[in-house]
C-alpha cells in the first residue's frame, strides 16, 4: 500500500511537469524573439534587414501607436512575420554637383512569410543639408500598396538635381516605411547611401596617398617610356562658348577579395589622366574613337585583371530623351587590360557613336573601373569624361535667278536667291560674295540665321569685260559658328558678259555726208519758218483775191456803162 501511494505520486508529479512544458517552452520562444528583434533593429550601411515595426525600451516591438503587440494567436508567434528591407542588391549611386538625376530608385523587399500591405515609403529629411538634392516638391511619398511575401517592388523619385553646394562624401538618406498586415499597422526606418562627388573646393584631402584631383580640363601631357602623351583634349577646332572636355575621377573603394592591401603601401589608385578622340571633332550622327589615359598612381603597387566599363547618360531630344547620347559602334562596352605597373599610363580606346539628334554641348561619359592588387584584393573606381558634340552646319540654296542673264560691258544684272538654314544650329554674321572673270559686285550681307530660317540674297553684277559663253562665276557664302570660327562655301552660277555694240562702217560714212544740221532736228525753227510761209500764203492769196474782185467790179461797171450808152443811143 505504501508503495502504491508512493508510485501514484511519482506519476502524478510527472503529469505536473509534463503539463508545464509547452507554457515554458512558449514563454523562452517569446522572449528569444524579442531579443533578436532588438539586435535586427540596429541600421546598418547601403543594404539592410530588420523586423518591422519599432521597439519599446524593453526591446519588445511596437505598433505605430507605441503599445506593445501581443502574441499573434494565428501564428503562435509574438513578432510579425514580415521582413522589411532597402537596397537589397544595389549598388551604391554616385552622383555630381549640379547633376540631373533621371530617377532614384530604392528596391523595397518583403523577406519575410507574410505580405505587407499598404506599404508607404517616405524619405526623412530633417535639415536640407541631409538631403543631397535640391528640394522642389511638397511631399516626396510614395504608394507601394502590398508587397507580398519574398517579392520586391521599386520606390522611383524622378527629375532630381544634385545640389550644387553638395560635398564630396557619402550621404545617409533614411526612409520610414508604413504598413500593416491585416490587422494592425507598422512603421520602422531604413537607410541606404549615396556618393557624391562637389566642387574642387569640397574635395577633401587625403594625407599620405597621391594628389587626387577631382576635374582636370586639358591636363598636361603625360609622358611615359612607350606611351603617348596625353593631351587632354584636342585644340581644334577651337572649342570657345562651347566649353572644354573635362575629366572627373571619382572614389576608389575595396569591394573584397584577396588578403587585403598592405597598410604601408595603400590603395592603389587609377586615376584617368586626360583623353582624346579620333576625329578631333565629334560631330553628331558619326563614329569616333575614345582613346583615355589611365594611370596608376602608386609608386609601390601594380594593377592588374582590369575591366573597364563605359556607360553613357540619357540625353537628347524629348521623344528619344530614355536613349543614351553614345553607344559602342561595334562590341561592347566592356574593355579588359591585363596590368598596370606601378607609377605607369595605359590607353583604354574605345569606339563609340553619337546620336544624331545630339544639341550642341558637351557630353559625359562615365567609365566604372574593376581591378585587383598584388594580394589579390579587390577595388572599384569610376570616373566621368565630358566630351564635346558639335552639330554640322547645313544650309542649301534655291534656284540662282539672273536678270538679265546676258549684259554688256558697263551694263548691271540682278541676282537672287534663298538660302535655307537646314542644320539644327544657328549661322552667324552670313556674309555673300561674288567671284569670277569679267564681273564685279558688292558684298551682300544677310545677318544671322536661326536653325529653320531662310535669308535673301540679293546682288548686283556689273560687266567689266568680254567673257566667252559658258564662263563659270562663284557666289561664295561666309558664315561663323558659336564660337567666331568662319566657314565658307561656294556655289556657281553663269552669266555672259558681251561686248558693247558697234554701228555699221556704211551708216557711218552717210552719217560723215550728212550737214552739221541733220545732227539733231531744228524743231522750234521749222516752226517758225513754216509760220512765217503761212502768213505770206495767206497774204497772196488775199491779195490776188482782192484783185480778183476788183478787177470783176470794174469790169461789171463797164459793161453796164456801154449798156447805158447803148439805151441813149
Amino acid at each position: 500500500m505504501k508503495k502504491w501511494k508512493q508510485w501514484t505520486g511519482i506519476f502524478l508529479g510527472l503529469s505536473l511537469a509534463v503539463s508545464c512544458v509547452p507554457v515554458i517552452h512558449s514563454q523562452a520562444g517569446y522572449d528569444a524573439a524579442h531579443t533578436w528583434a532588438a539586435a535586427a533593429g540596429v541600421s546598418g550601411m547601403g543594404i539592410m534587414s530588420a523586423t518591422t515595426g519599432t521597439a519599446d525600451p524593453d526591446g519588445n516591438p511596437t505598433n505605430v501607436s507605441g503599445t506593445a503587440d501581443p502574441p499573434d494567436a494565428d501564428s503562435g508567434n509574438s513578432l510579425s512575420t514580415i521582413r522589411i528591407s532597402v537596397g537589397n542588391g544595389q549598388a551604391t549611386p554616385q552622383y555630381q554637383a549640379g547633376q540631373k538625376v533621371d530617377k532614384l530608385t530604392v528596391t523595397v523587399k518583403n523577406s519575410g512569410v507574410s505580405s505587407a500591405q499598404n506599404v508607404v515609403i517616405t524619405p526623412v529629411i530633417n535639415a536640407a543639408e541631409e538631403w543631397p538634392f535640391e528640394i522642389d516638391s511638397m511631399n516626396y511619398e510614395q504608394e507601394l500598396k502590398e508587397i507580398q511575401a519574398g517579392k520586391s517592388t521599386e520606390a522611383i523619385w524622378s527629375d532630381l538635381k544634385v545640389r550644387e553646394d553638395v560635398e564630396t562624401k557619402s550621404y545617409k538618406l533614411v526612409f520610414r516605411i508604413s504598413y500593416d498586415d491585416g490587422k494592425k499597422e507598422y512603421e520602422c526606418e531604413k537607410s541606404v547611401y549615396v556618393k557624391t562627388a562637389g566642387t574642387k573646393g569640397n574635395e577633401p584631402e587625403d594625407p599620405g596617398y597621391p594628389p587626387y584631383p577631382p576635374i582636370i580640363i586639358n591636363p598636361p601631357s603625360v609622358e611615359q617610356p612607350g606611351d603617348q602623351p596625353s593631351d587632354g583634349q584636342p585644340e581644334e577646332p577651337d572649342q570657345g562658348d562651347m566649353g572644354e572636355g573635362g575629366v572627373y575621377n571619382g572614389d576608389i573603394s575595396a569591394v573584397g577579395g584577396g588578403g587585403g592591401s598592405d597598410e604601408r603601401k595603400g590603395v592603389p589608385r587609377v586615376i584617368v589622366t586626360g583623353f582624346n578622340t579620333e576625329p578631333g571633332a565629334v560631330n553628331a550622327g558619326s563614329n569616333f574613337r575614345l582613346i583615355v589615359h589611365v594611370k596608376n598612381t602608386s609608386t609601390t603597387t601594380a594593377v592588374s585583371n582590369m575591366l573597364f566599363d563605359f556607360q553613357a547618360p540619357s540625353a537628347g531630344t524629348e521623344a528619344a530623351a530614355e536613349a543614351p547620347a553614345f553607344l559602342p559602334s561595334s562590341g561592347a562596352s566592356s574593355i579588359y587590360l591585363d596590368q598596370i605597373p606601378a607609377g605607369e599610363t595605359r590607353d583604354v580606346a574605345i569606339d563609340l557613336n553619337a546620336r544624331a539628334d545630339l544639341v550642341q554641348k558637351p557630353y559625359s561619359i562615365n567609365m566604372s573601373m574593376l581591378y585587383e592588387d598584388s594580394n589579390a584584393s579587390q577595388y572599384e573606381g569610376s570616373s566621368s569624361l565630358a566630351i564635346p558634340i558639335y552639330q554640322a552646319a547645313r544650309f542649301e540654296f534655291s534656284e540662282i535667278e539672273l536678270s538679265p542673264a546676258s549684259i554688256e560691258v558697263g551694263q548691271e544684272a540682278n541676282l537672287m536667291c534663298s538660302l535655307y538654314n537646314t542644320g539644327r544650329v544657328k549661322l552667324y554674321n552670313v556674309k555673300v560674295k561674288f567671284m569670277g572673270d569679267g564681273i564685279s559686285a558688292k558684298e551682300v550681307f544677310v545677318g544671322n540665321l536661326d536653325s529653320g530660317a531662310t535669308g535673301t540674297i540679293d546682288g548686283m553684277l556689273t560687266g567689266e569685260s568680254e567673257t566667252m559663253p559658258g564662263t563659270k562665276c562663284k557666289m561664295v557664302v561666309t558664315y561663323e559658328d558659336e564660337s567666331g570660327n568662319p566657314s565658307s562655301r561656294e556655289e556657281e552660277f553663269e552669266i555672259q558678259v558681251t561686248a558693247p555694240m558697234e554701228m555699221d562702217m556704211g551708216d557711218m560714212e552717210m552719217m560723215g555726208e550728212m550737214p552739221e544740221e541733220a545732227k539733231g532736228f531744228p524743231v522750234i525753227p521749222v516752226v517758225i519758218a513754216a509760220a512765217v510761209i503761212l502768213v505770206i500764203v495767206l497774204a497772196v492769196v488775199l491779195t490776188r483775191r482782192r484783185k480778183k474782185k476788183r478787177a470783176q467790179a470794174e469790169e461789171e461797171d463797164l459793161v453796164d456803162e456801154v449798156d447805158r450808152f447803148t439805151e441813149d443811143e
